[in-house]
């Protein structure tokens, strides 16, 4: 499986981005999906995930009301709409899938090559 994110970019604070992961290679229906996001000199942190089927979805509390995760199975892709950005969710963000149904917060076994989001203040 080969992930591919796209999306980032520059925005204000107060902004929104929408990250896309392209999946090739097979089918994910059955992978649950998620997004992660890196600072320099930090580790990587969950920003979201959601389930093979797309009916659960988990959140880390820092953005959790401002960003949704979602997933099109007939496409093999998911998304990451970003809104209310603020400046600390300037990172590196990397989509990511995992060879089970059931969401994690780690345990990943596929990872895109990561886009940036710059967030200005």
């Amino acid at each position: 499986v080969q992930l591919q994110a796209s999306g980032g970019g520059m925005v204000q604070t107060g902004g929104s981005l929408r990250l896309s992961c392209a999946a090739s290679g097979r089918t994910i229906s059955s992978y649950a999906m998620g997004w992660f996001r890196q600072t320099p000199g930090k580790e990587r942190e969950f920003v979201a995930a959601v389930s093979g089927s797309g009916g659960n979805t988990l959140y880390a509390d820092s953005v959790k009301g401002r960003f949704t995760i979602s997933r099109d199975n007939a496409k093999n892709t998911g998304d990451l709409q970003m809104n209310s950005l603020k400046p600390e969710d300037t990172a590196t963000y990397y989509c990511a899938a995992r060879r089970r149904l059931v969401l994690s917060t780690y345990d990943y076994d596929y990872w895109g090559q990561g886009t940036q989001v710059t967030v200005s203040s």
